[in-house]
Formats: C-alpha cells, sequence, structure tokens
C-alpha cells in the first residue's frame, strides 16, 4: 500500500468566534452557579464537545419541561424562537443566551421589517435548529425554501414588500444560486445589506476551496450534525476530490488514503483542534512525513461574553 507522504492543512479551519463564546458561556456558567447548568439543544454541533460539557455538569435538554424550577438556562449558538424566549422567561430561569451574534443580527433584521410590514423568504435547511430559530421569531408571514426547486412553489401573501434572508452555515454557492431563483422570480425582494453567511462559513469554503486544487484526498473534522461541516465535506466532492467527514481519527479508515501522496485537513467550525491534531498523528502513522498550512485569512473577530458571567479574576 502507498501511504500519504504529505498533509496539507488548511487555513482557518475549526472554532470560530461565536463556538468559542458559546462553549465559554457554559464553562463560565458552571464555574460561576455550580452543576447543574441546562442546555437548550446542542450547545454547537460537536460529539465531543458536547459530551465534555456533559461530564462537567451540563444537561441538554430539547423541551423546556425538562428544567426544574429556578435553574440556569442557556439558549444553544443556533438561536430560538420567540415561544421559547417567552416559555423560558415565564418559567423564572436565569437565562444566559449564547446565540451567534450573527445568528441575533439576523433575528433582529427580521424583527424590524416585520414591523414595517415585510414578509420574508427564508433559505436554509428544514429542521435545522438555527432556521426553526430565524422563522419562530415571528408567528407568520416567513416561507422557507431548500432548493431552487422550491422557490417557484412559495406563495407569500403580497409581494410589495418582500425580503429575503439565510441560514448563517450554509453553502456560499448553493446559497447563490438560490438567491438567484428568489431573486429572478420576486424582482423587488429586499437583499441582507451584509450576506447573512457568516465570514467564518465563507473562509472555511474558501479554504477548502484552495485545499482542493493541492490534494489527493480530504479529511473534514466534524459531527454528522454539524451544517457547515456538512457544507465542507460536499464542497470537496464537488471539486472532484475524495472526502470524508469524521468526527476524531478513531473513524479513519485506511483504505481511503491508498495511492494517495497528499491529504487535506480541514474542520468545521464547531470543531475542537485536538481533534485535527489527532487526525495528523494517525495520518503520520501511516506513513505521512511531512504538514504543512496553506496560507489563509487569519481571524481575529471576538464576541463579547453575556453580562453576569465575568469570574472575578477577569481584568476590569
Amino acid at each position: 500500500m502507498t501511504a500519504p507522504q504529505e498533509i496539507l492543512l488548511a487555513e482557518p479551519r475549526g472554532f470560530c468566534a461565536g463556538v468559542d463564546r458559546a462553549i465559554e458561556i457554559v464553562e463560565r456558567a458552571l464555574e460561576k452557579f455550580g452543576r447543574p447548568i441546562y442546555v437548550r439543544h446542542e450547545i454547537v454541533h460537536n460529539t465531543h464537545v458536547v459530551n465534555d460539557l456533559k461530564d462537567r455538569g451540563a444537561i441538554f435538554i430539547e423541551e423546556l419541561d425538562e428544567v426544574p424550577p429556578g435553574a440556569t438556562l442557556v439558549f444553544s449558538a443556533h438561536g430560538v424562537s420567540q415561544a421559547v424566549q417567552r416559555e423560558a422567561k415565564a418559567r423564572g430561569f436565569r437565562i444566559f443566551d449564547a446565540t451567534c451574534p450573527l445568528v441575533t443580527k439576523v433575528h433582529v433584521e427580521v424583527a424590524k421589517l416585520h414591523k414595517e410590514g415585510y414578509e420574508f423568504i427564508m433559505i436554509g435547511h428544514k429542521g435545522h435548529p438555527e432556521v426553526e430559530g430565524t422563522m419562530g421569531q415571528l408567528d407568520s408571514g416567513i416561507h422557507l425554501v431548500e432548493d431552487v426547486e422550491d422557490v417557484a412553489k412559495v406563495q407569500p401573501s403580497q409581494t410589495d414588500r418582500l425580503a429575503v434572508v439565510t441560514q448563517t452555515t450554509l453553502s456560499v454557492d448553493d446559497a447563490a444560486a438560490i438567491m438567484a431563483a428568489v431573486k429572478a422570480r420576486f424582482t423587488h425582494i429586499q437583499s441582507p445589506k451584509q450576506q447573512d453567511i457568516c465570514y467564518a462559513t465563507q473562509n472555511r469554503q474558501d479554504a477548502v476551496k484552495l485545499l482542493a486544487t493541492q490534494v489527493d484526498a480530504v479529511v473534514v473534522v466534524g459531527s454528522p450534525t454539524s451544517s457547515n461541516t456538512n457544507r465542507l465535506r460536499e464542497l470537496a466532492e464537488r471539486l472532484g476530490v475524495p472526502a470524508y467527514m469524521v468526527d476524531d481519527a478513531s473513524e479513519l479508515q485506511d483504505s481511503w488514503f491508498e495511492g494517495r501522496q497528499c491529504v487535506g485537513v480541514t474542520a468545521g467550525a464547531s470543531a475542537p483542534e485536538d481533534l485535527v491534531q489527532g487526525v495528523v498523528q494517525r495520518l503520520k502513522a501511516l506513513g505521512a512525513v511531512s504538514v504543512r498550512s496553506l496560507d489563509g485569512v487569519r481571524e481575529t473577530t471576538k464576541f463579547p461574553l453575556p453580562k453576569g458571567l465575568k469570574i472575578e479574576a477577569d481584568p476590569a
């Protein structure tokens, strides 16, 4: 068997600012208020992150009636509907909102335009918690499209005041095709001032486009529930490179790398770097002798934590 000789690492990869913030919110809540801390839905879509936080005292729930009165509750990075927010307040929980600020930006835009009489087309994946959270900002008047075919079927009650929003973790190229179909059908539709797909999703997809031109196979580290991670695997395959998504190094199969000289490695925005390094070590054990990072965008974004989570040792 011919083993891979070189490993190329995509840059950027792994954790984004929204994921960093969400995990830190749970960690700080545990430190400040003690276990258990309840979290509605997986805080981020990564099995290892969720299991680590479970071990430290986080309890992940889907329904608020699973949370005892007076408990501390964290909303996941994907955001929640207005109905969930209202119910949580009514039940008297101590609430910390770990919704990614870039998702919150979409929610704010929806609320603002709704007051001006707008209906919405939302581009996204049915059942994804972010989509449920965004659509749940309104009781009605927001219509989901998942692909170009859906655009022809959607029936808003009026077209004079219509706006389009997107899930933040979509494939940039797929979303562009759907957006073009939306604009072709609804020529006066209002687009977001800045695209809704987040900078981290865009940057990781751009990095895979660069990586795919230089490797014989791509390994994407991340969990199957992660939308942005699935998009990275699909993108590499679309560019003609065999791509494999793994939760960690234990899922790698030797046969994937037979006869492949150079293997690219990247990670979704909710996958920790130690899992990437685990994959690198496994590929080295197969015979890879060099590891090189590609040049890419350096991300410096950092989002502030919610009030009430300051730890005494924090600098003023």
